[in-house]
């Protein structure tokens, strides 16, 4: 395919039209670096060759990349239309970036674009997936035409952020009056009710889903369902469920989903027997070994954790670095573990250290079980003390004294204990809102409380 689209491109070189279209053949299969190339060529860029740049960025899981092709659009004069809108509040949902996000809102309300179906649940999914659920809601409401993305980015804003009961309350008004829900509908109804602890509500959904719709259930609803038994403490219903609803052999993602409700719920003999699972069927996946030393750990099996441990050292197995970011007037600020490139390290590294004291006051313990077990107890507590998430808030709330704004934090992984319980504290001494997006679902931190109500 590369060698016959070069072919083409030596013959039609200076044809604008054709090298967009090479530009959306290297996009949709990836190749993001030759697309750029083929697009920096472009001399006379049309729109649609930006929107192209921008979308496949956006659609390749690189939502910054897209934003910065938004933005050289801008810097060159270029107009967008309403295709770039979408693509760009697509990259700003991805990111969390809340504030072009509004920009581009402005811009759509400024210029009386009109609102197609797609710009609609464009805005609907970037308000939910930004953090604003009630925007996401305001958007949806005043949406005259409303397809079925619309109302799953609904249903599935309210999932995220632990409104599960507005989730099934829009689900039913949406068989009342709405499009008939789809396979993915059914993945935002089912993850709703895992994350608010909906079970009778969760099997009825799966059942409706075959009885009625005629769908046929995927590894995503099998995994939800998993998921949802298993956040309830319902591990039993959890395992029969595995048993005799999961045709053939469970994927992966199922015992994950699995191997999580055993740790959450301290059933140390089921994670190992899940865990051993998971790792004959991922032996390269890292993350299957970290959760499997941390089962052996809480059960106080440190010479198990040894041992996976020396095997990951063996294999060169690396667990995923997190990382949490916060944007500050426009600017995305980074923060790992101990994150110290930072300009201003000396001064956030203070104002944490403030901080966790008067949470300590207040009575916060560190959950030393958050962190690596080989580690003596007092290296624990410091290795939490300077965690991403942590070190994000403190910069947040630094540079914004003065404010009653919520802190937004992005998360890569999902969040840890100890953060959790950190942030609930800090958002209470601070007298704060704290929203954190995990890899999971929103927790929104407020008078020492999380929204998640400990279903994460």
């Amino acid at each position: 395919m590369a060698v016959h689209a070069h072919a083409i491109l030596f013959g039609f070189g200076s044809d604008g039209f054709v090298q967009t279209a090479l530009v959306v053949l290297y996009s949709k299969c990836g190749q993001l670096a030759v697309a750029r190339k083929l697009f920096d060529a472009i001399r006379d860029r049309s729109v649609v060759a930006w929107n192209v740049m921008i979308s496949g960025y956006e659609q390749n899981g690189l939502p910054e990349r897209a934003i910065e092709v938004y933005k050289e659009m801008q810097m060159a004069g270029e107009a967008p239309d309403s295709a770039t809108f979408v693509a760009t509040l697509s990259a700003c949902a991805q990111a969390g970036a809340l504030d072009l996000g509004r920009e581009v809102e402005r811009r759509i309300v400024s210029e009386r674009m009109g609102m197609s179906v797609f710009l609609g649940a464009a805005l609907v999914n970037m308000y939910a997936r930004c953090g604003l659920v009630n925007k996401a809601r305001e958007w949806f409401d005043k949406l005259q035409e409303r397809n079925v993305v619309t109302w799953t980015s609904m249903i599935a804003g309210y999932g995220m952020h632990g409104h599960g009961h507005e989730a099934i309350k829009l689900f039913h008004l949406m068989r009342r009056e709405g499009p008939p829900p789809n396979d993915v509908t059914f993945v935002a109804v089912l993850s709703a009710c895992a994350h608010a602890g909906l079970v009778s509500e969760g099997r009825d959904a799966f059942a409706t889903m075959k009885s009625v719709y005629g769908l046929i259930p995927r590894a995503e609803h099998y995994c939800s369902m998993v998921d949802m038994y298993g956040r309830a403490g319902l591990l039993d219903d959890a395992m029969q469920f595995i048993h005799d609803s999961i045709p053939g052999e469970p994927g992966p993602e199922v015992w994950t989903a699995m191997l999580g409700a055993c740790k959450m719920h301290k059933n140390f003999n089921l994670g190992v027997e899940v865990a051993e699972r998971l790792i004959a069927l991922e032996p390269e996946n890292p993350s299957h070994r970290v959760l499997l030393s941390n089962i052996y750990a809480l059960s106080g099996k440190m010479n198990h954790v040894e041992k996976v441990r020396n095997t990951m050292i063996k294999r060169r197995l690396k667990k995923q670095i997190g990382y949490s970011l916060i944007e500050i007037g426009g600017i995305a600020h980074l923060f790992r573990m101990g994150e110290k490139s930072h300009p201003q390290t000396r001064d956030i590294y203070q104002y944490l250290e403030e901080l966790i004291h008067r949470i300590t006051d207040a009575g916060y313990v560190p959950e030393t079980d958050s962190v690596l077990h080989e580690l003596e107890e007092e290296e624990r507590e410091f290795a939490l003390r300077y965690h991403g998430e942590k070190l994000a808030v403190a910069f947040g709330l630094m540079m914004s004294a003065g404010s009653t704004a919520p802190i937004r934090i992005i998360k890569n992984l999902r969040i840890c204990g100890d953060c959790h319980l950190a942030i609930k504290y800090m958002s209470a001494v601070e007298n704060r809102e704290i929203i954190v997006r995990d890899k999971h679902r929103f927790h929104h931190f407020k008078d020492g409380k999380c929204s998640c109500q400990e279903y994460w």
